[in-house]
């Protein structure tokens, strides 16, 4: 048996990897692959599909989000690990070797996991409408450890205007605590996500990112080789950039196939009397179609709209893997540069009060806009701070600071790569396993034999 980090650096890309010396000295240690990925090329499927070895239409997450039809709404990063279908990683190993340990850090889906150790965001949802950071931890008391040495996990480094290293720090910091105590220990880090979608792949700030995450990770890889722990570094996507929003909702309801409904002056999504209507998720976007008679329709209507690259119909979606029965009746994908907005009010005047704020749960898709104070408010960061003072004061507030235009958007990912070089990548420190590409199917098996399982008990 072998001891084994797999660490999930989220956008690195072989471009990136050049200005990340602790990463490159894994791969010189050992090997450095293409990772081929899977649509949408997005955290919640990728992670699924390298922790089961399954496609979407195995394990079920077709996205970050999807439109619960049973139970009439759309949610987006739902946490429990029930929602993927298929046998993880973990699970398929104690079935060779009996207590078998794994502690997650940060990976998606982790709470009811069945790893010995789970740390995962989870803030602390007040009575009166305040929100403080915080993470769920399993054992319990791993919460009290984590919080009395680190600090209280810094939730809002994690998301948001203010997203920075930090919170990879913390989750660096927490994963070194673990690593000595488990037989695989996955972890994510988020910082690459930040800028790169802020600024731009091919910007300055996104060469400062990688070098910032690689100075972080650099610890954590040095503990893993100095205590002979097998490494693998993967990536879910490469971030490419961004120009052209494409509000898919509003093109929906201007062809009279979207309904909404109005609550004090405030428009909401009303997916119970839609005839068709998109949950956004970066470059790809799920079309739900009532009456499978309007499927033609809708899909030649969304077609026409420009940026639209691909309009998969259930046929086609199996061509990708993506054909479950969670996704919608059809799945765009957009064209390079492009990604798709959640936005389906035609008046900012009528917009719901959450689309102001960092608001991932009630957005009825994804919005990197969340990443910005508004740049055309000159106020923003000052009513943020007062905001601040409300909240320590223990007064109501509201954090309406984020922008209800996509144009400030400068990265985005979701389709499949154009380009190996802008695409993810895999790191693995153990010569004898070398490849040249591996697709995110391998990554599962790829796990399993650096652990030292043998390949029969993959069956």
């Amino acid at each position: 048996m072998n001891k084994l980090l797999v660490l999930n650096v989220v956008g690195l890309t072989p471009r990136l990897l050049e200005h990340a010396p602790s990463l490159r000295r894994v791969a010189g240690h050992g090997w450095q692959a293409e990772l081929e990925t899977v649509l949408p090329a997005v955290t919640c499927p990728v992670q699924s599909t390298f922790l089961t070895g399954q496609l979407p239409r195995e394990h079920g997450i077709v996205g970050n989000g999807w439109y619960f039809r049973d139970l009439g709404e759309v949610y987006l990063w739902r946490q429990h690990n029930r929602l993927v279908q298929g046998e993880k990683v973990w699970e398929t190993a104690r079935r060779h070797q009996p207590g078998f340990s794994v502690a997650n850090v940060c990976w998606w889906y982790a709470m009811g996991a069945s790893t010995d150790w789970t740390v995962t965001p989870r803030p602390v949802y007040h009575a009166d409408g305040r929100k403080s950071p915080d993470c769920y931890t399993r054992p319990p008391e791993l919460h009290e450890e984590l919080t009395e040495q680190l600090g209280a996990f810094p939730l809002f480094n994690y998301w948001g205007p203010t997203a920075s290293i930090r919170s990879t720090e913390w989750i660096v910091a927490a994963t070194r605590r673990l690593l000595p105590r488990a037989d695989m220990t996955v972890a994510y880090v988020p910082h690459l996500d930040y800028d790169l979608q802020r600024f731009g792949p091919d910007s300055p700030e996104a060469t400062v990112a990688a070098r910032d995450v690689d100075r972080a990770v650099a610890p954590l890889l040095e503990d893993a080789m100095s205590h002979d722990v097998q490494v693998m570094v993967v990536s879910e996507y490469g971030i490419t950039g961004a120009n052209q929003p494409i509000s898919i909702n509003r093109s929906l309801r201007e062809a009279g196939l979207l309904e909404v409904y109005t609550q004090h002056g405030m428009e909401y999504l009303d997916p119970w009397t839609s005839r068709a209507f998109a949950v956004a998720d970066h470059q790809a976007a799920h079309v739900y179609v009532t009456d499978p008679a309007d499927i033609p329709h809708v899909a030649k209507l969304c077609a026409d709209v420009p940026g639209v690259d691909l309009v998969l119909d259930r046929e086609a979606q199996a061509e990708y893997g993506i054909d479950h029965e969670r996704a919608g009746e059809l799945v765009l994908v957009a064209t390079p540069g492009a990604w798709f907005t959640y936005y389906y009010w035609l008046n900012d005047e009528r917009a719901p009060d959450f689309a102001r704020g960092v608001d991932i749960h009630r957005k009825p898709g994804f919005d990197p806009a969340e990443l910005f104070f508004d740049p055309a408010d000159r106020f923003a960061r000052a009513r943020a701070g007062l905001n601040l003072a409300r909240k320590k004061a223990g007064l109501r507030y509201t954090m309406n600071i984020v922008p209800l235009d996509g144009r400030w958007v400068a990265g985005t990912h979701g389709r499949l790569p154009d380009d190996p070089a802008d695409g993810p990548v895999l790191l693995c420190s153990d010569p004898s396993t070398a490849r040249d590409r591996v697709h995110a199917t391998d990554v599962r098996d790829l796990m399993l034999e650096l652990a030292g399982i043998p390949a029969d008990a993959t069956a």
